[in-house]
């Protein structure tokens, strides 16, 4: 019987003292809302993304997972980059194949009655 009203005493202590640390002990001070963890824009604004960039890119975790407001700014430079980078290299294969295409021209032999 003894044990037993010693269990319940000590119990009552425990959810006195979880309570009190729950509620505060009775301040009604309010806690400052805390910033919530933000990406920095690591891909760099003065150069092209490279690589390593895209490696090194971390996002900060949210309480469901990833902002996605900074997940899609990230894929939205990603995509504009790559989209830059595609126009790029079609402009140059074209330009690649029309020197081709006159040197091959420039260098065929002349058939005969034909002047260089």
């Amino acid at each position: 019987m003894f044990m037993f009203l010693f269990l319940v005493v000590a119990l009552a202590v425990v959810v006195a003292a979880v309570t009190l640390a729950v509620v505060g002990g009775g301040d009604n001070v309010v806690l400052p809302e805390a910033e919530g963890e933000r990406l920095h824009d690591p891909l760099p604004a003065g150069r092209p993304v490279n690589r390593a960039d895209v490696e090194a890119l971390r996002f900060p975790v949210a309480v469901r997972g990833y902002r996605m407001a900074d997940v899609d700014d990230a894929l939205g430079r990603l995509s504009a980059e790559l989209a830059e980078r595609d126009a790029r290299i079609a402009d140059l294969e074209s330009a690649l194949s029309g020197a081709h295409a006159s040197s091959v021209t420039s260098l065929r032999k002349p058939e005969e009655g034909e002047h260089p």
